[in-house]
């Protein structure tokens, strides 16, 4: 019987667990779904709600695709360079979904289970963009489970109010300038380890936290 619940743990077929908290980190009951919400003691993953404020839903936006694209671009390239003080980082993802359980939504997946907790004990007592950070551990390690396949394919009918994350996706210069530096970073250290978080982080080009 354990080994039939420790299988089905996380999936359709477990009525205790919340399905959708285990792969998404996120529920759109919130505190009043049936299901429990099980946060995990330790994890790779942070998750910080609601902290990209992203112009396009705004009413009173007047940005073009370009500005919007250069806009987010600026936060992530910040978000990347501040992730790095604590550790490795193997991933970051942000929503770009627009119901309320996941609008904002920024993942960050470490290498390393302590630089993620590092970086959710540091993260609670900071600000951005004048707005206190709220950070906490995700159930979530496979942002394949997570993310909305259709989003990337022909198209999700549900658009921004999908109950899977919609990924905001940075330019591909940008993801080729964070990758180049965080490798030249990592290499100029000899290392891939744990000691991360006493170096530097790579410099940002833009605004930091």
């Amino acid at each position: 019987m354990a080994n039939y619940l420790a299988s089905i743990f996380g999936t359709e077929q477990d009525k205790v667990n919340c399905s959708f908290y285990y792969k998404i980190g996120a529920c759109r009951h919130g505190d009043r779904c049936s299901r429990k919400h099980v946060k995990p003691s330790y994890s790779q993953t942070i998750l910080m709600p609601n902290l990209y404020q992203n112009p396009a839903y705004d009413p009173k936006n007047k940005m073009n695709p370009s500005q919007l694209q250069n806009h987010f671009d600026a936060f992530y390239e910040d978000l990347w360079c501040e992730m790095c003080k604590y550790g490795e980082i193997e991933e970051i993802v942000v929503c770009d979904n627009n119901n309320d359980h996941l609008i904002g939504n920024v993942y960050a997946r470490f290498k390393y289970e302590d630089s993620a907790q590092a970086a959710c004990d540091a993260l609670n007592s900071r600000w951005y963009s004048a707005r206190p950070i709220y950070c906490e551990l995700s159930p979530v390690t496979d942002f394949r489970e997570a993310c909305c396949r259709l989003n990337s394919g022909e198209g999700c009918v549900r658009g921004g109010f999908c109950n899977f994350i919609h990924r905001k996706e940075p330019s591909a210069e940008l993801e080729r300038e964070l990758e180049l530096s965080t490798k030249k970073w990592l290499k100029e250290r000899g290392r891939d380890e744990r000691s991360v978080t006493r170096s530097p982080s790579p410099e940002p080009t833009r605004k930091r936290f």
